[in-house]
């Protein structure tokens, strides 16, 4: 496969990095919280058979520039350059809060968006999972202020994701654990495009009534069941959502199930082509 690198300007100056792979139409993959375009490789590899994939660092990490003061709409117009820098249209695939993120960029950009892919969007819509406190991003950036890059990243995981103490230390002393506190500075990017939707309360019904692209809403059926009602949730409140729960995955599906990722994208985007045909 080849990959090209190149980067474009954001309309705050802001320079981004992505690679291009692929032929077909244009797939721009959506990084989660703590991750650069590495953590999308795999499932890109799959899709650039028949689309071209658009695999960028979100800003603030890997090559990509970074331009304070932080606001979720420059990450929105961080899309839309990048959509624009590769024809002008393109579907959309998100994870985790990355999926968020593609679904706030969709709701603003309208048919610049064709067809929205989101997995395992971590909505916290009712109390078998704890909300996260009112100081969150207050206290994560106190953490990142005072260099404490490493209690920041547990805080996220132990605070909004629910991992356990046992999995937080395996992943502390494992080879991942550098690259996400070199990426500690953006989570409060990623809390601020969560915004009130970890609280435990339903999702509110009219905000992304603009979303015009089919979406597929996707969580693993060996995810925490607070994830499968979030996913469950978002899907009834778009216009035209479908949700599927697959088999045998959890939250770690990029990485180790992509192609049941993959199959599941290209029998969505079968489906539409053939409902448009009729």
């Amino acid at each position: 496969m080849s990959v090209s690198q190149s980067t474009t300007v954001s309309k705050d100056g802001t320079t981004l990095a992505f690679r291009r792979s692929g032929t077909g139409e244009p797939i721009l993959l959506v990084s989660p919280a703590l991750r650069d375009h590495a953590g999308n490789e795999l499932l890109g590899k799959l899709l650039s058979r028949n689309l071209t994939i658009i695999n960028y660092d979100r800003r603030g990490r890997g090559a990509s520039g970074d331009t304070p003061p932080y606001a979720v709409e420059r990450e929105i117009e961080d899309i839309e350059a990048l959509i624009d820098a590769t024809g002008g249209a393109a579907h959309l695939f998100g994870s985790s809060s990355g999926a968020v993120l593609a679904l706030e960029a969709a709701n603003a950009l309208g048919s610049k968006v064709k067809t929205l892919f989101i997995y395992e969007p971590p909505f916290i819509v009712e109390d078998s999972h704890p909300s996260v406190p009112g100081d969150y991003i207050e206290h994560l950036e106190k953490l990142i202020a005072s260099g404490r890059r490493g209690e920041a990243v547990e805080y996220f995981l132990r605070t909004a994701m629910g991992v356990p103490d046992d999995a937080l230390h395996q992943l502390r002393e494992g080879p991942m654990w550098p690259s996400l506190e070199a990426a500690a500075h953006t989570l409060p990017y990623d809390a601020r495009i969560m915004g009130t939707t970890m609280r435990g309360n339903a999702l509110p019904a009219g905000r992304w009534r603009a979303v015009t692209a089919p979406t597929l809403i996707m969580a693993g059926a060996n995810s925490p069941a607070w994830l499968q009602r979030a996913a469950r949730a978002a899907a009834g409140i778009l216009p035209r959502a479908a949700y599927r729960e697959l088999e045998g995955l959890d939250a770690s599906a990029i990485t180790s199930a992509p192609l049941d990722i993959a199959t599941t994208m290209y029998g969505f985007f079968l489906a539409e082509h053939m409902r448009n045909k009729k």
